[in-house]
């Protein structure tokens, strides 16, 4: 075809130059429609690749290569399932001290305070010296004992005087009986009042110590140096309270009462230590309203092995409870989040992953719940998914 063209332009009676032109202007337009039809074939190709790329991205990009089983050896697997879905909402609260592990000291005899070795706050250790007393019954009680010790010696000579006579048969086996019984009961009366000096954990002179019953805190002080101090006094002098161990009491209002039980979990933060949260469980609710606040209390037991949660401090507490509705549910650490969406590894048959798209909804604790991407009986990788997913992307 190009040959009869040339032939025509040789035989024409066109000029040199013109002829020249003509020549040019015929390669540039064959050339620009053997572009067009390239193109078009190109275009079609391009086309299904693209198509191809848009539904692995929108759908499951299954794996070409199979995964090795070395990376699939070391990968944890979690199987897909229904789970209700639990809900949160959030209450104010208190912190407040173990009633099991709170003991007040009351004072035992009357006297005045001469020495008070804590103060308010401290950590004191089961038997360390709080306070020292001195008191006139301890000095009528020392009396006792020397009298009683007095006692013992006159009835031991006593014995040993009948025991002689006896010997010489002068007394009878009644007299050394009798002065056996006398040295008996002075050596009981010895003993009485020297228990009494336990109990009372006597000092020196006449005072008497006062004692930490349990290791803990001091979280109430009410004795000072020189305070008059009476045994009927119904107002304890220490009050030491174990802080390992405390309750958050939380303030329920009514229409929250039906997502409160015991044995449900709850997060616990202060203004303290925003930054960090307390685990517990309700452990009481009261099944009362208070008549002011109109709100119920439920009780939760914390560990507070760190005592960063102090008596008296305010909590915000959020009460987890099982919802109604279930939906699709995985751990949460098999999620990949990747270019703005969200990912899972799905094991298939064989050797052979899948990475599939999905759409969380709502995540609480290590759980996440899933609204679509994912079906009930499938097996998703849980540790390890981004080492495979990479792989699975090359």
């Amino acid at each position: 075809m190009n040959s009869c063209f040339l032939n025509f332009i040789n035989k024409s009676h066109l000029g040199q130059n013109r002829r020249n032109l003509f020549i040019m202007y015929l390669a540039l337009s064959c050339m620009i429609v053997f572009a067009a039809c390239t193109g078009h074939n190109g275009k079609d190709k391009t086309g299904l690749q693209d198509a191809k790329s848009e539904s692995e991205s929108t759908a499951e990009r299954e794996a070409k290569l199979p995964i090795s089983r070395n990376m699939l050896a070391g990968a944890q697997l979690d199987t897909v399932h229904y789970e209700k879905v639990a809900g949160v909402f959030t209450v104010s609260g208190k912190v407040t001290v173990d009633d099991s592990k709170l003991i007040q000291v009351f004072p035992t005899l009357t006297g005045y305070a001469t020495q008070i070795k804590v103060q308010l706050g401290d950590f004191v250790q089961k038997g360390q010296l709080l306070a020292v007393v001195h008191s006139g019954e301890i000095a009528s009680y020392e009396n006792q004992l020397s009298d009683a010790r007095s006692n013992l010696l006159v009835a031991q000579k006593h014995l040993k005087v009948e025991k002689d006579l006896k010997s010489s048969q002068l007394a009878t086996d009644r007299d050394v009986t009798d002065a056996q019984s006398e040295v008996s009961k002075a050596q009981a009366a010895i003993i009485q009042v020297e228990n009494l000096f336990q109990i009372y954990r006597k000092g020196s002179g006449s005072t008497y110590e006062i004692l930490a019953p349990i290791s803990g805190y001091i979280i109430q002080k009410n004795i000072n140096n020189g305070m008059a101090i009476t045994s009927d006094n119904n107002q304890s002098l220490f009050t030491i309270s174990e802080i390992n161990d405390v309750w958050v009491v939380a303030n329920i209002f009514e229409t929250d009462i039906p997502k409160v039980k015991e044995g449900y979990k709850a997060d616990i933060t202060s203004i303290s230590y925003p930054d960090s949260v307390f685990h517990g469980t309700i452990d009481k609710v009261y099944n009362f309203l208070d008549p002011v606040s109109k709100t119920m209390q439920a009780r939760i037991k914390i560990e507070n092995n760190h005592g960063l949660l102090k008596p008296e401090m305010f909590a915000s507490v959020k009460i987890h409870y099982p919802g109604k509705d279930s939906l699709i549910a995985i751990p949460s650490s098999a999620i990949i989040f990747d270019n703005n969406t969200h990912y899972v590894l799905v094991r298939g048959g064989g050797d052979s992953l899948s990475v599939r798209e999905v759409l969380p909804t709502t995540s609480e604790g290590n759980m996440t719940y899933i609204q679509t991407g994912l079906h009930a009986g499938e097996a998703v990788v849980t540790k390890d998914q981004l080492l495979l997913y990479n792989a699975l992307l090359q």
